[in-house]
């Protein structure tokens, strides 16, 4: 009876959201009757009947105020908080989903009992923080109708025929996840399990749809479609929905949400793993931080060619939105998330090397990792080499232009395309040192596998460079172009060296368990500093992402004439993001430690050695 009525009190404040949400749609809806004269789409040039409201004009956009207060911040931190959590609900029903799968095909008893549980774990703090993520959609929702009421009126009115599909798709998540989490221990037994884990695949389906629906906004602001020149919607959906960024908008925040919830699944492990009181429970949550990393690593290693598709759809839909992003205003915003993730590529492997303690036989792979370092920082010196130097008037007048004479030359993207690629291949080449550190094959082909791999990666290796080199002798908007080869040649790397690598360990000696929980210390920090340094790429991007518009609301059809309005400076968008994320992570940990209250006894029952071996983490020969 109490988790029922637990159940339905979490479900009442999603109903309020949308309920919130149907009431903004409808008051935006009141818009002028559509006129009879015909328009072009903007973007796909096709003709169509206006039916909804033209962009509001400078003279028409009212702004409302309280006092002297600056607004938009106030509107950028709620907003960023709404990201970050919209980001975790959509991740941790997929890492459940994903755990749960593994877990029943896992035909190890002990192992499958433990990703069962560590999902259903997820699952309880995923419900929690559904209704935080509703609860802050709601307080976004009511400050933009306030402050911003021209802008949520038209873009209301241009959205308002998605709007139910939208409150039905976030209900349909809502009540499904309810369902998923509470169905968790009725749904055991082998038969239901199967139906069980099918409806956290429904619930990540929902998921993923109200992810495409919201970027739809996003995308529409920076990439208008589907309207008129005075920004009046056409009546084609499918325009306004696909937008020019909409696909790389939706699979750049799909990779950076699973990402950042990722993250903070890694930082919460950290810290149960410094606060544990016993071996079992230590060797638990280094367990769960391996386990995510590898996660989180997935999703990484994508990233940075969603995020040059991302910006080559920008360069396409507009140059001087993209040369003001990457190289012009924003630009030393980008050598900073450089910066910041080659420093994530360097923790990995750092992790990776220091993980080997755990096993018996890594130390034989320590050489190697002396050389991959020094690789790995090659490439990291290219990939932050900028195109530009910060320089003061003087010394631009001195040189004739902002262009370095030597750096300018080096800083482009073609380099930098090769040093990512460069460094995605290492991280992987590190892994597989990794998976056969406590391993000696013994299939008969061991060494042409050996030599097929080291070809592969010559050969990766070799194409990924000469297609960087080729690019400085191509124009800049078919250097672009180069990225895509590149890309592809990594990852049929990665695909086929793990392949090959797998099948040589089949039937492999073992020299000794894997002894979870005796990492070493700076292994674990160095996990909680990627934790930190994830979540604070993810809303450094989402800064740059917004302030590609610079003056506009929509681009080129609203403009944004609010008196607060104004590009903040690297300074301050670096103290906007740091507050937002320790704010973001201070809630999370909240939602933790709720959840682990509730729990105490039974983790003690689950996780503890002595009282059940089955799972607890006991030495694996899993690696």
């Amino acid at each position: 009876m109490a988790a029922s009525q637990t159940g339905f009190a979490r479900a009442v404040v999603p109903v309020f959201f949308v309920g919130l949400l149907i009431v903004a749609g409808g008051w935006a809806g009141i818009t002028p009757s559509a006129t009879a004269d015909g328009g072009a789409d903007i973007y796909f040039k096709t003709e169509g009947t206006p039916q909804g409201p033209p962009a509001p004009t400078p003279h028409e956009t009212v702004y409302s105020r309280i006092g002297s207060m600056d607004s938009r911040l106030l509107v950028w931190f709620v907003t960023q908080q709404h990201t970050y959590f919209g980001g975790f609900v959509l991740a941790l029903p997929l890492f459940c989903a994903l755990l749960e799968f593994i877990g029943l095909l896992t035909k190890n008893p002990s192992l499958s009992l433990r990703y069962d549980g560590l999902a259903r774990d997820l699952a309880k703090v995923a419900l929690l923080a559904l209704s935080v993520t509703a609860v802050v959609g709601s307080f976004m929702l009511g400050m933009f109708i306030w402050f911003y009421p021209s802008f949520m009126k038209y873009m209301g009115g241009t959205f308002k025929d998605f709007m139910p599909a939208y409150a039905i798709v976030f209900v349909g998540e809502s009540l499904l996840l309810i369902l998923y989490y509470y169905s968790w221990n009725r749904m055991a037994e082998p038969g239901l399990k199967w139906i069980h884990a099918a409806i956290g695949i429904l619930t990540n389906i929902f998921g993923t749809a109200l992810l495409l629906l919201a970027n739809a906004w996003s995308a529409f602001m920076m990439a208008p479609a589907g309207v008129d020149a005075t920004g009046r919607f056409l009546g084609n959906g499918w325009h306004l929905l696909h937008s020019a960024l909409w696909n790389p908008l939706n699979v750049h925040r799909l990779l950076a949400d699973i990402m950042s919830g990722g993250a903070v699944v890694l930082a919460y492990a950290c810290y149960r793993f410094f606060t544990s009181k016993s071996d079992g429970e230590r060797a638990y949550f280094d367990w769960v931080g391996y386990i995510f990393l590898f996660v989180t690593v997935c999703a990484l290693l994508p990233m940075p060619i969603a995020g040059y598709w991302l910006m080559r759809s920008v360069y396409a839909f507009s140059q001087s939105m993209g040369v003001t992003m990457m190289g012009g205003l924003l630009t030393w915003l980008f050598v900073v998330q450089a910066l910041l993730i080659g420093a994530l590529f360097l923790g990995v492997n750092y992790y990776i090397w220091q993980s080997m303690a755990r096993i018996k036989g890594g130390e034989r792979y320590q050489p190697y990792y002396q050389i991959l370092l020094g690789a790995l920082t090659l490439a990291l010196f290219v990939w932050l080499t900028p195109h530009t130097v910060l320089m003061s008037a003087g010394e631009v007048k001195a040189m004739g232009g902002a262009q370095h004479p030597v750096v300018g030359n080096y800083g482009v993207m073609s380099a930098k395309n090769g040093a990512i690629n460069i460094l995605i291949l290492l991280t992987s080449l590190s892994f597989l040192y990794y998976r056969r550190a406590n391993r000696t094959m013994t299939v008969s082909w061991v060494k042409t596998g050996n030599l097929a791999i080291g070809m592969l990666f010559a050969v990766g290796f070799l194409n990924v460079i000469w297609l960087s080199l080729y690019g400085f002798y191509l124009p800049a908007k078919v250097r672009v172009g180069l990225s895509a080869p590149q890309a592809v040649t990594t990852l049929t790397v990665i695909l086929a060296s793990v392949l090959i690598n797998r099948a040589m360990l089949k039937h492999a000696i073992v020299h000794g368990p894997v002894q979870w929980g005796k990492i070493p210390v700076r292994g674990m920090v160095g996990l909680f500093g990627l934790a930190a340094a994830f979540t604070w790429v993810m809303g450094l991007m989402g800064y740059i992402r917004s302030s590609g518009r610079l003056s506009w609301h929509v681009t080129d059809l609203m403009a944004d004439v609010s008196p607060w309005a104004f590009t903040p400076d690297l300074e301050f968008a670096a103290k906007m993001v740091t507050l937002n994320m320790v704010v973001f992570w201070g809630a999370v940990f909240a939602l933790f430690w709720m959840c682990q209250r509730g729990q105490q006894e039974a983790f003690g029952e689950e996780f503890e050695g002595e009282k059940s071996p089955a799972l607890a983490p006991i030495p694996s020969q899993e690696v």
